[in-house]
């Protein structure tokens, strides 16, 4: 951890803290998502090993958040993603006024773009909702948080859950 300098928090989700970092020896900003393990011998959560599992199924992708590394810490461990300043819920609760019908369109546009590389990389998401859709300082939107996320065959008659997401 003392490679990151921590900046601010940015949020709580079912399983851990996010933070606001910066990486000591480049400057480069980062989100460090802190997961904490109740108790050692129960292991890492399935969520979370979903999680990683399915962000490092996906190569580079310019519609997907970026894991950047994972490491141990404490009785947990911390995920590192690309910083993002915020998500699609907090975009459209402190807009003054409803996004634009150009905005809307490219929000979509690259939401699609997301799924439609997710899906051809064999994952599902599950989960998405404005909360996980996030959004750069430059308007760009990444889908987040595959925490509900699942690798998915073509293959075999493997039965998956119909209803998972938030509601």
């Amino acid at each position: 951890m003392e490679q990151y300098s921590i900046l601010g928090r940015i949020g709580e989700g079912a399983h851990g803290i996010v933070f606001k970092a910066k990486q000591v020896e480049t400057g480069e900003t980062v989100a460090l998502k802190k997961v904490a393990l109740r108790k050692l011998e129960d292991g890492i959560p399935n969520q979370a090993l979903r999680e990683i599992k399915a962000v490092q199924e996906i190569e580079d992708n310019q519609h997907v958040v970026k894991l950047k590394d994972v490491f141990p810490h404490g009785t947990g461990f911390v995920l590192v993603f690309e910083y993002m300043l915020s998500d699609l819920s907090e975009v459209i609760r402190n807009s003054d006024r409803p996004l634009t019908e150009s905005q809307v369109k490219g929000y979509m546009m690259m939401l699609l773009k997301g799924v439609a590389f997710c899906h051809e990389n064999s994952i599902m998401h599950r989960d998405l909702k404005p909360a996980n859709l996030l959004i750069s300082s430059t308007g760009h939107l990444k889908i987040a948080d595959f925490g509900l996320a699942r690798v998915f065959s073509t293959q075999g008659g493997r039965l998956y859950s119909h209803q998972v997401a938030t509601r």
